[in-house]
Order: structure tokens, then C-alpha cells, then sequence
């Protein structure tokens, strides 16, 4: 839905505390992808990260409006060193993002899928290891 949508977005801007520049989902999905396109600034990006489903329903017209550009990357190489790289040198911050973290005994496993599934609660799910 439209407003859930809206909320979304809210609540990653409002994490975020700024224009969101670079949006990347990892998951794959319509929603996540539709979230992303609506999260990012104009003139922003938004990448689609590994393989998602073969078919999604998104609000492209509002994206191309907005001049969003958006790309997908499949394989990893050299991805990895450059953003362990923003993250060590705080360049880029994503404990703002972290909404649950998790233990790793079969049933925070579950609940953490649980929570995650109902998207409305989380953001990034997180395990402690």
C-alpha cells in the first residue's frame, strides 16, 4: 500500500538523518525495491544488489520523474574491500539502520526471520555472533 510505502521511507530518512545518495537492496523484492526508489534523492541511485526476482512491480515513472538512476551488480568482485572500507573509516554509518539484533540460537533465528518478514518493525536485522 501507498502509505505503507510513505512510512517506510520516513523511517529510513528519519534513521538516515539526511538525503538518502545511494540506495542498495539486497533483498530482491518489489516492496524493497519500490522502498529504495522512493527513499533515494533526486538525482540519487539505486542498486540492485545480487539476484532478485525475475519480475517486480515498481513505480519507475516516479523514479524517472525524480531522475533516479538505477543499476544492478551480480557478482561481487572487488565490492567488498571498498565498503569495509566506508564502514572502518566512517564514511559511511549504517548503525542507524539497525533496528533488532538477534542472538544466534535457533530460536532468536526464528524470531529474527519473524520479525524481518513483518517489515513494519524492522529495518536491518541483525545477529550477534
Amino acid at each position: 500500500r501507498a502509505e505503507d510505502l510513505a512510512d517506510e521511507v520516513e523511517r529510513i530518512r528519519a534513521a538516515m538523518g539526511s538525503d538518502i545518495d545511494v540506495s542498495l537492496d539486497c533483498a530482491g523484492f518489489s516492496k524493497t525495491m519500490s522502498t529504495a526508489l522512493e527513499a533515494t534523492r533526486p538525482g540519487g541511485k539505486v542498486c540492485l544488489v545480487g539476484m532478485g526476482h525475475n519480475e517486480m512491480t515498481l513505480p519507475l515513472t516516479a523514479a524517472a520523474a525524480r531522475e533516479v538512476d538505477v543499476g544492478g551488480v551480480f557478482r561481487y568482485k572487488d565490492t567488498w574491500p571498498l565498503c569495509i572500507d566506508f564502514l572502518r573509516s566512517g564514511k559511511v554509518d549504517v548503525k542507524p539502520l539497525i533496528t533488532h539484533r538477534f542472538g544466534f540460537s535457533q530460536r532468536d533465528v526464528e524470531e529474527a526471520f519473524e520479525v524481518s518478514a513483518r517489515g513494519r518493525d524492522a529495518i536491518k536485522v541483525m545477529f550477534n555472533l
